[in-house]
């Protein structure tokens, strides 16, 4: 009774996007797979496993003294030191929720972390009986984390759809994306967080310049909305252009009827601005709405978002790189600016879902599978931290 029940939610919910997108007179597109190539720059590379037997890595960061902390979905937070994989966790989220895609989910530490040893977390928790995300901040000491101070609470998830990335943006702000948990009509409502790109101070205050901080049917804390599953941000070098990698229309949106599927994007993220969930997707366009500047049609499931600084990889300064969970592979996007000059698939098929990916400080790039998530094909070794490095460079690791 209760999947049935479901069901007819879904199919309902997908008849008002249906009708939504009848009447802006917005065609039902289903692209074609975007076009890839192997530019003629891409290096030679040699991937290697830097620590294996973990479950489902969904952050990874690299403090400024060249430790490696890293977050596993059932809630621990681990640190790979000096070439070795610390035994024990150095800390476990006392209240974290497993379920279904949400769990511990993005990380980030404090832009000063040298100094004030801040770590943020983000990670589903029960709340007043359903399933909600938090952030919290801790101090490192070494040996734990201790002085827990939440940042935001009460952040609308489900099984499904929980977001959740977290980064400081060039303004020293922090920037989190959210789900729209499953509830399509929460992505164009203001007065809700769920489906959103939100901006706080470092302390878990509103910036004054915040787009609706000022509007009495909105919640302050919104950068932008309009987003159905972000999980992937990043900063372009220069620019300082925020871009996301996002989940497209999937089953649970009744796309079926539809006929339609994929629609993965990468936005260009930008204040105050409408990313169009539920109302269009693909390659819809629609008044005062933002069209992505590629999707991905079938899915790939982006799950992360890096551009590439380091000096390790010339060819690679200033692009684009995520990882694939459905498409099983590593994407570069070459850009010129706002735009895109060419995409390539690495590792297709090699490594199995790919979820996080990161730039580690001597310019190598690092990635996690999530094998173990219950919808990939888990080797002996799954899930994997592994690391990119040009062929003929031998690097300690």
């Amino acid at each position: 009774m209760m999947k049935l029940n479901f069901f007819l939610s879904q199919m309902l919910l997908s008849i008002a996007l249906l009708a939504n997108v009848a009447c802006a007179n917005l065609p039902l597109v289903e692209t074609s797979e975007n076009e890839f190539s192997t530019p003629a720059d891409t290096p030679k590379m040699r991937v290697e496993t830097v620590a294996a037997n973990l479950e489902i890595v969904w952050s990874i960061v690299f403090a400024p003294d060249g430790r490696m902390f890293f977050a596993e979905r059932p809630g621990r937070v681990r640190v790979f030191e000096n070439g070795k994989l610390r035994a024990a966790p150095l800390f476990t989220v006392p209240d974290v929720e497993l379920s279904g895609e949400s769990g511990l989910m993005g990380m980030t530490l404090h832009p000063k972390f040298a100094e004030n040893r801040l770590i943020y977390l983000a990670y589903a928790y029960q709340a007043n009986g359903s399933q909600s995300v938090k952030v919290v901040r801790y101090r490192e000491t070494g040996d734990t984390l201790t002085d827990a101070k939440t940042i935001i609470e009460l952040i609308p998830a489900a099984r499904y759809h929980a977001g959740t990335r977290l980064g400081f943006g060039p303004d020293g702000k922090l920037y989190l994306t959210t789900g729209d948990a499953t509830n399509q009509s929460q992505g164009q409502e203001l007065n809700t967080l769920g489906g959103k790109t939100l901006r706080l101070n470092d302390d878990g205050t509103i910036p004054g310049d915040n787009p609706f901080v000022n509007r009495k049917d909105a919640r302050p804390e919104i950068w932008t909305y309009g987003h159905r599953n972000a999980q992937g941000m990043d900063w372009q070098p220069g620019s300082g252009l925020m871009f996301q990698t996002e989940h497209g229309p999937s089953l649970i949106d009744g796309v079926s009827l539809f006929k339609r599927s994929g629609g993965d994007e990468v936005n260009i993220v930008e204040r105050g601005k409408n990313y169009g969930w539920a109302k269009i997707s693909h390659k819809m366009k629609r008044t005062g709405m933002e069209t992505a500047i590629v999707e991905y049609s079938p899915a790939i499931a982006p799950a992360s978002g890096m551009f590439y600084r380091g000096d390790l990889f010339p060819a690679f300064k200033n692009n684009f790189f995520f990882g694939a969970l459905k498409g099983e592979s590593i994407v570069r996007l070459v850009l010129d600016g706002r735009k895109i000059v060419s995409q390539e698939k690495l590792f297709v098929k090699t490594y199995g879902r790919v979820r996080e990916i990161a730039e580690a400080p001597d310019g190598s790039i690092y990635f996690s599978t999530s094998n173990r998530d219950g919808r990939g094909d888990p080797k002996n070794e799954d899930d994997r931290i592994l690391r990119i490095v040009p062929e003929a460079v031998n690097l300690a690791k």
